[in-house]
């Protein structure tokens, strides 16, 4: 049996989820069972298009916050949280710590998208 090696680790939003298997659907004519589903689902989910993601990680990316990784970008993006509290639920169960005003520097971000 072959074993599979990672070469490299990468977040991706739902958006560029959505992006991969719209490419795989055009070069294969058709999807498994598997990607079917998942295309499904994150065409349900999906609410903003590949430009607006790219500009609202790039503008999140910019607040220069401490400690924020690619994860935390893609969980942002893919939630949009509205207020305080959903944004907040974002970082549960994570080490990170992100101070008050940085929250909403986040926040306002987010809302322009």
């Amino acid at each position: 049996m072959t074993s599979t090696e990672i070469l490299k680790e990468n977040p991706l939003s739902l958006g560029e989820v959505k992006e991969k298997i719209n490419s795989i659907n055009k070069r294969d004519k058709e999807l498994n069972d598997v990607a079917t589903k998942t295309k499904d689902y994150v065409e349900y989910f999906v609410k903003l298009d590949e430009k607006k993601i790219k500009e609202l990680k790039s503008a999140l990316e910019a607040l220069n916050i401490p400690r924020l990784k690619d994860r935390h970008y893609v969980k942002l993006i893919d939630m949009l949280p509205e207020d305080i509290d959903s944004l907040r639920t974002v970082f549960v169960g994570e080490t990170v710590t992100v101070k008050q005003e940085d929250l909403n520097r986040i926040l306002e971000v987010i809302k322009k998208y």
